[in-house]
């Protein structure tokens, strides 16, 4: 699956559109990493407890946005974004979308 944050990719040309396509997760930290947080709140400096989770979150977004794009038929995924929100202080969640395409060499 080739995904890209482009509307095209080089060398190759665009088929068909198959439509919008989508991956979401919500992850959460857990107690203790929550707890490990909020206290390096009070230090300052990166947060590398809700930096993992976000690398996660996105990592698993990406592969299920591309597992949709799959049932639909595509072999790319074009104009890739992401879309993050905070469910609430102990929960994230993360979007990816693009548009499911078939492409091929140009």
């Amino acid at each position: 699956m080739v995904i890209v944050t482009t509307e095209a990719v080089p060398n190759c040309r665009i088929r068909e559109v198959r439509g919008p396509c989508f991956g979401a997760v919500v992850r959460s930290r857990g107690a203790i990493g929550n707890f490990t947080a909020n206290f390096r709140t009070i230090v300052g400096g990166e947060i590398p407890e809700y930096s993992q989770l976000i690398e996660d979150a996105r990592g698993q977004a990406i592969d299920r946005m591309a597992q949709h794009a799959a049932q639909l038929g595509a072999n790319a995924v074009l104009m890739m974004r992401f879309d993050t929100a905070d469910t609430d202080q102990t929960m994230m969640g993360v979007v990816a979308y693009g548009t499911a395409a078939v492409i091929e060499p140009a």
